[in-house]
């Protein structure tokens, strides 16, 4: 998959990249991001979820929330501590507006339990990092640091990695 920003740089559009790339930490303005989605590729934006019946080329023109492909994690994926944190996140990030405070909330609280529980300094402070970047309203960087407990928890609990 692959992003065109306005001015005709191309740049991969992986699951980080929620967002254009920065130029020393400030957002360059930028009108257009074009996407490119496969044929049965779900995208979810500003809550929306939307399902690709053939492979489309997109062009976003104002700033959304979006999620892709394996970044978005269904209700019954959450079947973990640190999916549940996922969850919760994803939902302060691209849930509806009503949904994304309690996202916020359950975030907060599943995060408390995580840290209390875990043996792993690291965990406490990857998590402190998440939700911080949270209350700030960069979930976008809260789940990607998410998906690196996930990583720690499945590798603790010998679980097959699968995000």
């Amino acid at each position: 998959m692959q992003a065109t920003l306005a001015e005709g740089q191309r740049f991969a559009l992986g699951p980080w990249a929620a967002r254009p790339p920065t130029t020393r930490g400030a957002l360059k303005p930028v009108s257009t991001l074009v996407l490119e989605l496969r044929q049965g590729d779900t995208m979810i934006v500003n809550g929306a979820p939307i399902r690709f019946r053939t492979k489309s080329r997109i062009e976003l023109t104002a700033h959304a929330r979006f999620l892709f492909g394996k970044q978005i994690m269904s209700p019954t994926e959450a079947d973990t501590p640190a999916r549940r944190i996922y969850f919760a996140l994803q939902s302060a990030y691209i849930g509806a507006e009503p949904e994304r405070a309690g996202g916020l909330d359950s975030a907060r609280r599943l995060i408390a339990e995580f840290k209390d529980a875990t043996t792993s300094p690291l965990a406490r402070e990857i998590l402190d990092r998440a939700l911080q970047a949270a209350e700030a309203d960069d979930c976008y960087q809260a789940l990607k640091l998410t998906r690196r407990i996930i990583r720690h928890e499945d590798a603790v609990l010998q679980r097959e990695r699968v995000t």
